[in-house]
């Protein structure tokens, strides 16, 4: 396993990160043994995953808590981040009872990244700051990120103190954060962390066709407004999705190595990309997303992946957000 540096920090983070949304089982993920959750988390471990990504919001706190249970004796070897949620933030004195109930939830005293999971359009950045500063001072975070934070919210809570990561959508299927995102990123020093880098399993090849794709999955903004749970009311791009799908299997076939994990390689030779938030449901898909960080891809590779999705990246434009036409990750006048 590889590991880098998150931020201006000395947290060392595993490229591969696992997402902790996928195992608590809901309506977009669809059922969910816990015994598999625990499984999945604890083969994290083992494969050299020391980077754990969970929120709040996920399940109410339940992924908090498996989070616990399955690696509360290993605190020590891992790097642990959660997500305070918007709504927290028009009362940034909330803030403190959302992070100590997470750090109850989680079983520990510190929380490694702490992030504002995504901008709200009333909060005062320099109150938010202050709050998350706040924090860090008192030991129960170690590092502030954001997550879904377009330029201009960027730039009202980078006026009011250091962030160390941005958490966006960011696939060779969602590539809207290239527009005019990404270079900002970079500039500021910020770790960008990917999630949804298999853009919700159509990257594992699992899906043959549009029809395939389950309903909570399919209310992007990739797939037809017609479709149900949609509400971005746009046309979708369904045709030239499966089209770079199909692209994309190919040049795997010709690696020899699986779909899923020649897309994390893509995206883990991204400048600026620090760790690809994947979310193993099992143990056997956390092994398989663990070795995604050892394949190294020849530049004529990463080209030709990025031509098969140009279709794509076209249609969806700079709006980064992967469901609302008006994207909540800018600020409006």
């Amino acid at each position: 396993m590889e590991y880098r540096t998150l931020g201006h920090t000395d947290i060392r983070v595993s490229a591969v990160c696992q997402g902790c949304w996928s195992i608590v089982g809901d309506s977009t993920w669809g059922p969910q043994d816990q015994h598999d959750s625990i499984a999945a988390l604890q083969a994290c471990l083992d494969a050299g995953i020391n980077f754990f990504d969970t929120a709040e919001a996920y399940g109410d706190g339940y992924s908090e808590q498996l989070i616990r249970k399955a690696l509360g004796d290993a605190r020590g070897e891992i790097v642990l981040a959660s997500k305070v949620s918007s709504e927290r933030l028009d009362d940034p004195s909330s803030i403190k009872s959302a992070c100590e109930a997470s750090l109850r939830r989680l079983g520990t005293d510190t929380i490694d990244l702490y992030q504002i999971h995504w901008p709200s359009p009333r909060a005062n950045y320099g109150e938010v700051m202050g709050a998350m500063e706040q924090l860090r001072r008192e030991g129960k975070i170690r590092a502030v990120g954001v997550s879904n934070f377009g330029p201009g919210y960027l730039d009202d809570v980078l006026a009011a103190g250091r962030v160390e990561s941005n958490q966006l959508c960011y696939s060779l299927l969602w590539r809207a954060i290239e527009f005019n995102l990404h270079a900002r990123c970079v500039e500021e020093g910020m770790s960008i962390l990917c999630y949804s880098p298999l853009c919700q399993g159509l990257l594992t090849g699992k899906f043959a066709t549009a029809d395939d794709v389950p309903a909570g999955r399919a209310r992007s903004r990739l797939f037809s407004k017609n479709r149900p749970q949609s509400r971005h009311g746009q046309a979708g791009c369904e045709t030239e999705l499966f089209d770079a799908i199909a692209k994309i299997r190919q040049i795997s076939d010709e690696l020899h190595q699986p779909m899923g994990n020649v897309s994390l390689a893509w995206l883990l030779a991204q400048k600026g990309v620090v760790s690809v938030i994947a979310g193993a449901r099992n143990a056997k898909q956390a092994a398989e997303n663990a070795a995604a960080a050892e394949i190294r891809l020849t530049s004529e590779t990463i080209a030709r992946l990025s031509e098969a999705t140009e279709a794509v990246k076209a249609y969806v434009g700079a709006n980064a957000d992967m469901w609302e036409a008006t994207s909540r990750m800018e600020k409006r006048p």
